[in-house]
């Protein structure tokens, strides 16, 4: 165990260790439906506003929502780059040589992480054959079940149907007092980017746009 956090806490490694870390809780979190849907949107705020979804498609990694991409290229850079070094640790090299092969697989990480987001990409298009990802701007006009007991100005959460038929539990909040428990119907009217949640209403069949007619 100890030459495991030593190869872990080393270089090239601990580069990926702490962002790691980061991409388990990220997914923890939205297991938990404390994120909602914002692991599928490729318009994550505070993401694609810095560039990255631009510079990811630049490389040949677009058309995955950038959540996916980020986490597969950190988990699978941070596997090769510890593999790396366990090998490493059995060589008796120089100080100048022992950076030269630490530089050496962090090149070759970067390529292996890049190689399988590729190959995510490939499959995503073809299991995606509109190229378009699902987005949370989908979900407004459309009726949610409330999950929890309440849903006021700050609680509430709801599970929402996409048109391709797939669930999700998303974040929602109300500015009314309108008696919305679990089990009942409301209707998304709107999504808040920075708190990232769905502000709803009671649900009236008549104004479901989505509704049979």
């Amino acid at each position: 165990m100890r030459d495991f956090f030593t190869a872990a806490l080393g270089f090239p490694t601990v580069l990926f260790s702490f962002a790691l870390l980061v991409v388990i809780g990220y997914w923890a979190l939205v297991v938990l439906g404390g994120l909602g849907v914002d692991s599928l949107d490729p318009d994550t705020e505070g993401l694609a506003d810095g560039g990255l979804t631009g510079f990811l498609s630049g490389i040949g990694l677009g058309g995955v929502p950038i959540t996916v991409t980020l986490s597969l290229v950190i988990s699978v850079a941070w596997f090769a780059s510890l593999s790396g070094t366990a090998l490493l640790d059995g060589i008796d090299l120089g100080s100048p040589l022992t950076l030269a092969a630490a530089v050496l697989v962090l090149v070759i990480a970067l390529v292996c992480a890049w190689a399988a987001a590729a190959a995510l990409g490939v499959l995503w298009r073809r299991f995606v054959p509109d190229g378009r990802e699902p987005s949370k701007r989908d979900f407004i006009g459309r009726m949610c079940v409330i999950r929890t007991g309440r849903v006021d100005r700050a609680f509430g959460q709801a599970e929402v149907t996409a048109s391709d038929g797939s669930s999700a539990l998303i974040q929602v909040r109300q500015n009314g007092d309108d008696p919305l428990t679990a089990g009942s119907s409301a209707l998304i009217f709107e999504y808040d980017r920075e708190g990232a949640f769905f502000w709803v209403t009671a649900y009236d069949a008549e104004l479901d746009p989505h509704r049979a007619t």
